[in-house]
């Protein structure tokens, strides 16, 4: 076979003659085929099929690739062969695609440089080469029965397909080309992979061949594929790298004899093999990040509800390890810039005694010295053994909170995604931290103030129920204007208080001292419950300052038998729910007037009468007003929620309609939530 300047269609008025434009795409070379078939089917040239399709799709796949225009595929065909003429119209030279003969090793090495697909046009071709043409180019070839003569003005140029014995068969080069991975298998490439150094084993008589793969994961080269045996001592291996990119890396070894063919046909199955290896280096990269995104999306979603310093600090530890590295060492540094180890974790929990010995020790030297150098200087400073890592400084809002100190994985260092990740994961650590403080110290002052107005516990008395709870809103640190508290009178019964102070802060908390504070003194002295009421709001009247209070009392006493019997007064407050122990649920009470507004008020007592097992549900606006978009919880949803909830106890009671009032959104309450529950627990 040899390569000519143009293709002999001598004879062609007497077979068929297919012409057909294709675009530049994948499906190119399949349309290609097909075109091809149809004319070796009505020519009856169907022992050339083989090799036909062969050089078809590879001159398609070669002008697809490189020129990326449209495509002309002309067939012609004659009683003892084919032509095939591939042209695209792309501008330029097309000396890459000029080849020698076959057999000459030299020229063979020369196409094995230049392309694998022209290799097998000059292996099975009668003829082939090139025609160029001022739309572009265009490559032809010629197939020929066997001992068939030439058509009229053809020439030979070389040796006719089959002299050489050691050249690979058309259906095995068939085979080889048409080799795929197995798109349905969760890891196809080690299957894909023996299945090519099998057949180009097979193809070259290599007595054995082994295919080795470095993921970059730290496992170093493992084997993906093998075959046959183990080379023998001293033999000399044919090998081929894989065209790969970094964290990848492999080769493929046969142990074959010389010969022209087996370094082509292992460098092809090479590319060939390493095309699917960079698709999965890209797929696993590509899940990696999305893994290391999804990573981060939940390390700031924890970080972000933790509001606790310890907690927070606690948490970081054990979001690296063992993801990021095989120990993790929270460090956070004083007013003065030293450091005190706040939370470490290790992969093996048996070394954690050995990892705070060597974080604890001191000198130039030591871990401890690395740190203060990192925290000092704000940068990544690595760690020497002998426990191998860096340091990253814990920086939020300009201030240097300490340091996050990573130890390297068990088999590898860490790549620059790692590093990435584990400084962005600082990043957010030294930011949930410092809001973890603030907001710890905010809410240290709000849980002062707050304790002073709430009970620290209710009382236990015999045939009562008391439960009470409690919600601030979506700021705990800061003190709301709700409170209750249950309080002894001195003529034996109860009185339950629960009321509203409006606004929220230290003012309101103020007044809501005052107004607990004053009704515990005012019952304390025997007064009754309008006077009581009426002389609140003397006070708070005269206190002036705009703040006002709703207020709902309930004096509660034994009653006929096991009955309880119940004063209630509501100033400006809501009405309670009656939950009867039988089932069913309403609102009791007629309100009056709010506190702080006017100079008179009025406060109508209600008689209530609880038998076993009926409960009263006082509750703050913060329920009622609870929002959902312009949707309002309201008192009628309170109700219907409270009505299955006949029978419970006044903590499940109590509980349910807090986790009710609060799943009703998904935002944080704006207003305080207090719920207090009273119920007849005789039996």
């Amino acid at each position: 076979m040899s390569a000519e300047a143009g293709p002999a269609t001598a004879g062609a008025r007497d077979g068929a003659t297919r012409r057909v434009r294709l675009p530049a795409d994948r499906r190119t070379p399949a349309a290609a085929r097909a075109v091809v078939r149809s004319v070796l089917t009505e020519s009856h040239l169907d022992d050339l099929a083989n090799e036909a399709l062969l050089l078809t799709t590879e001159l398609t796949t070669n002008a697809v690739e490189h020129a990326g225009t449209e495509l002309d595929i002309e067939v012609v065909a004659d009683e003892i062969g084919l032509t095939v003429t591939v042209s695209d119209f792309a501008p330029g030279s097309g000396d890459e695609l000029t080849v020698g003969a076959r057999n000459d090793s030299t020229e063979i090495d020369e196409v094995s440089e230049r392309g694998r697909g022209l290799l097998l046009v000059d292996h099975f071709a009668s003829r082939w080469g090139t025609t160029y043409l001022p739309t572009g180019k265009g490559v032809w070839f010629r197939l020929d029965r066997p001992g068939a003569d030439p058509p009229t003005g053809g020439t030979t140029g070389g040796a006719q397909v089959g002299t050489d014995r050691s050249a690979p068969s058309a259906s095995a080069m068939s085979e080889l080309m048409q080799t795929a991975p197995d798109l349905y298998a969760d890891d196809p490439l080690p299957d894909f992979a023996t299945s090519l150094l099998s057949r180009v084993a097979e193809m070259v008589g290599a007595a054995g061949g082994t295919i080795r793969l470095d993921r970059g994961d730290g496992q170093g080269r493992q084997v993906l594929a093998h075959f046959g045996r183990p080379p023998r001592a001293g033999s000399e291996l044919l090998r081929v790298p894989l065209t790969v990119h970094r964290p990848y890396a492999g080769e493929l070894e046969l142990d074959a004899a010389p010969s022209a063919y087996a370094q082509p046909l292992a460098v092809l199955t090479a590319e060939r093999l390493s095309l699917h290896l960079e698709n999965d280096r890209l797929r696993r990269a590509d899940v990696r990040r999305q893994v290391w995104l999804t990573f981060l999306a939940e390390a700031s979603e924890l970080l972000a509800q933790s509001l606790d310093v310890d907690l927070t600090m606690a948490l970081v530890p054990q979001l690296v390890v063992p993801r990021l590295g095989q120990w993790c060492a929270v460090h956070t540094a004083d007013e003065w810039g030293r450091l005190r180890l706040a939370a470490a974790s290790h992969a093996d929990e048996s070394m954690l005694p050995q990892l705070h010995k060597v974080l604890a020790e001191t000198g130039p030297d030591s871990i401890q010295a690395r740190l203060r150098e990192a925290s000092r200087s704000a940068a990544q400073i690595p760690l020497g053994g002998p426990m191998e890592g860096f340091a990253v400084p814990l920086i939020a809002r300009g201030q240097r909170l300490g340091t996050l100190a990573v130890g390297r994985h068990q088999r590898h260092r860490h790549d620059p995604d790692e590093v990435a990740v584990l400084e962005d994961v600082a990043r957010r650590a030294a930011l949930a931290i410092e809001n973890a403080r603030i907001h710890a110290e905010r809410r240290r002052v709000a849980q002062t103030l707050q304790q002073s107005l709430l009970p620290p516990v209710l009382p236990l008395v015999d045939g009562i129920g008391f439960a009470a709870e409690y919600v601030p809103t979506g700021d705990d640190a800061e003190v709301g204007g709700d409170f209750y508290d249950v309080v002894p009178l001195p003529d034996g019964r109860w009185l339950v208080v629960i009321g509203d102070v409006s606004g929220k802060g230290v003012q309101a908390a103020a007044v809501t001292g005052l107004v607990r504070d004053v009704i515990r003194v005012l019952v304390g002295d025997g007064k009754p419950l309008p006077e009581a009421l009426a002389r609140l709001n003397e006070t708070l009247v005269e206190r002036g300052g705009g703040r006002y209070c709703t207020l709902a009392l309930a004096a509660v006493g034994p009653g006929q038998g096991d009955q309880l019997d119940v004063s209630l007064h509501l100033a400006g407050h809501d009405q309670p729910v009656l939950l009867a122990g039988a089932g069913g649920a309403g609102f009791v009470g007629t309100s009056g007037t709010a506190l702080g507004l006017l100079d008179t008020i009025t406060s109508p007592t209600a008689k209530i009468t609880l038998a076993p097992g009926d409960s009263l549900i006082f509750y703050t606006d913060g329920v009622t007003e609870r929002r959902r978009g312009r949707e309002l919880f309201g008192t009628d949803r309170l109700r219907d929620a409270a009505a299955p909830l006949a029978g419970y106890s006044a903590d499940v009671v109590a509980a349910r309609l807090r986790s009710v009032a609060i799943n009703f959104s998904v935002e944080p309450p704006r207003d305080d939530i207090a719920i207090l529950v009273l119920r007849n627990d005789a039996t």
